[in-house]
């Protein structure tokens, strides 16, 4: 096993506190929005087997098969095919979607036949995979996911007492499903800016002046006037009254497939996605919103936001998703408890989030063992800290022990 050095992205949104509480580093005073641990292109993890480091890309490129095994690279090809991340909020991320494969294959092909560079800022398709996504929270975790039923988002409009918003509520409430989810979303993004403005002003004040009342719906008043104020008259704050409001508690998830719309508001969480880039945004940022790619991609199916809870398989505590590329699992590991041997079949990233835990191989030979720190017993091993990673090649037998929480990024056998 190897232990990972991994890039840090200071994205505008991120929080200053959140990733160096976590690592126990200094804050910088600059927001430290994700940590990348993978071989994402953008920022792929680096190993040392001795000669210095290397990208984890470089080494996976050099020997797929011996790297993540001949199912996997049977399966899915001969890249990693997850990312899994540190993600710290301190500001809501722009509303957005992903599109399933089909569309990211047609979109990818369509811009590349158009010349348009891979780098442009209009581009929306920077790869042919679909982009499906699970976050789980580790703090508590504000977030926006999937569309309310309309009845409830038509009470949420009318409740703001905001005349301008009387025809979609009728919309709400008097059409289809999906019609009138389509309708409105549509009429929100596509209106003159100058038009829509004074609407998400007046919705603001509104939402701002009702989450102080309380009340049934105050919590989601009150993220909607958050939003409002990091992104004053922008349409997307409409939009995103249309959906859920989810609070999660440490140790629940979300699991964002393709076409649901959703955002994340604020919160410390791990997330684990397909390894691509493809986002279409519906609002709350200054970059490209593509409306009529957007609606081709979203899904208009009303429920509930779904959270999710970890099933414990055997001592695995397994977050359940319908995606083969990335599967997601928790280890809570306790003093004088019997090693846990983890699965091997598979390439694998482990991530320590709290407490300390050891990993141990279950022969000699550690690949990564240049600054490692031994563990006593048979066969190497390393010891894992808050934010402290390392990557498994398929084949390689590692137990853990410890006190602490790992986290288990893989791909379904």
């Amino acid at each position: 096993m190897d232990r990972l050095a991994n890039t840090v992205r200071p994205y505008a949104w991120g929080s200053t506190t959140a990733l160096p509480e976590l690592l126990g580093t200094a804050p910088t005073g600059e927001p430290q929005a994700e940590m990348w641990l993978g071989a994402h292109p953008g920022a792929p993890s680096r190993i040392d087997r001795g000669a210095g480091p290397v990208s984890l890309a470089e080494v996976i490129d050099a020997a797929p098969e011996a790297e993540l095994g001949a199912d996997t690279v049977r399966a899915f090809g001969t890249r990693l095919p997850f990312l899994l991340k540190l993600l710290a909020a301190g500001s809501p991320l722009s509303l957005q979607v992903h599109p399933d494969r089909t569309q990211a294959a047609e979109g990818f092909a369509d811009e590349e036949r158009r010349g348009i560079p891979i780098d442009a800022g209009h581009r929306n398709y920077k790869d042919a995979n679909h982009k499906p996504e699970l976050i789980v929270a580790l703090t508590p975790f504000d977030g926006l996911c999937g569309f309310r039923h309309p009845a409830q988002a038509a009470d949420l409009l009318e409740g703001l007492g905001v005349d301008d918003l009387k025809p979609y509520v009728d919309i709400l409430r008097a059409s289809p499903e999906e019609d009138a989810l389509r309708e409105v979303l549509t009429a929100v993004l596509s209106a003159e800016h100058h038009a829509i403005a004074g609407t998400v002003e007046r919705a603001s004040v509104a939402a701002e002046q009702l989450a102080a009342r309380g009340g049934p719906h105050a919590d989601a008043y009150a993220a909607y006037a958050v939003l409002a104020h990091h992104y004053p008259g922008d349409p997307g704050v409409l939009a995103a009254m249309l959906l859920n409001h989810v609070q999660l508690q440490p140790g629940e998830a979300l699991f964002l497939g393709a076409g649901i719309p959703h955002a994340y508001l604020g919160g410390l969480g791990v997330e684990l996605m397909a390894n691509s880039d493809n986002v279409l945004r519906c609002g709350l940022t200054p970059k490209h919103v593509d409306v009529p790619e957007l609606l081709r991609v979203v899904r208009f199916e009303a429920g509930d936001a779904g959270v999710l809870r970890p099933e414990d398989v055997n001592g695995e505590e397994v977050y359940e998703t319908p995606i083969d590329e990335f599967r997601l699992s928790r280890f809570v590991a306790a003093p004088g408890a019997a090693p846990h041997a983890l699965p091997s079949r598979t390439p694998q990233i482990l991530l320590c989030t709290a407490g300390r835990v050891w990993l141990r191989e279950a022969g000699a030979g550690v690949g990564a063992g240049a600054g490692a720190e031994a563990v006593a017993g048979d066969g190497a091993g390393l010891a894992l800290a808050p934010g402290e990673s390392v990557f498994v090649p398929a084949g390689e037998r590692i137990t853990l022990t410890g006190d602490g929480t790992l986290f288990r990024a893989t791909v379904v056998a």
